[in-house]
């Protein structure tokens, strides 16, 4: 079946449904990894879920406002490195292939996140 390009990146991967089912998923796996796990431990999960379903669905061109803090802000002083940012990613890649997604909205997601790496490495100015 040919890619709609008339669709959002949203709409083409199931839309609000499929972006909170992905969130969750998501964070099982972060949150499983020892590695990453003490960056949430005083985190209300449900308060992030929310704001990462926000996110997710205004990063993939959905109609969803996101309304949480800035990147810069939220991640500001946490000691994320790079590193921890590359298992965050290889997490949400193997999310997103779990999910059967088209290999080039896989790519699209990815290349989309990635373009806030800077913000949550804090290299980007807290205020914008």
């Amino acid at each position: 079946m040919p890619r709609d390009q008339a669709q959002t990146l949203f709409e083409r991967i199931g839309g609000e449904e499929t972006v909170a089912s992905l969130v969750d998923a998501f964070y099982a796996r972060v949150l499983s990894d020892p590695e990453l796990a003490a960056f949430f431990e005083n985190t209300s999960m449900n308060k992030l879920r929310h704001m990462q379903r926000e996110f997710f669905a205004a990063a993939l061109g959905g109609p969803i406002r996101y309304t949480g803090r800035s990147l810069s802000e939220a991640h500001y002083g946490r000691g994320i490195t790079v590193q921890h940012l590359r298992r965050f990613v290889d997490h949400l890649l193997a999310t997103l292939r779990a999910f059967d997604l088209a290999e080039e909205d896989v790519y699209e997601i990815a290349t989309r996140i990635d373009t806030y790496a800077d913000e949550v490495l804090g290299q980007a100015t807290v205020d914008g």
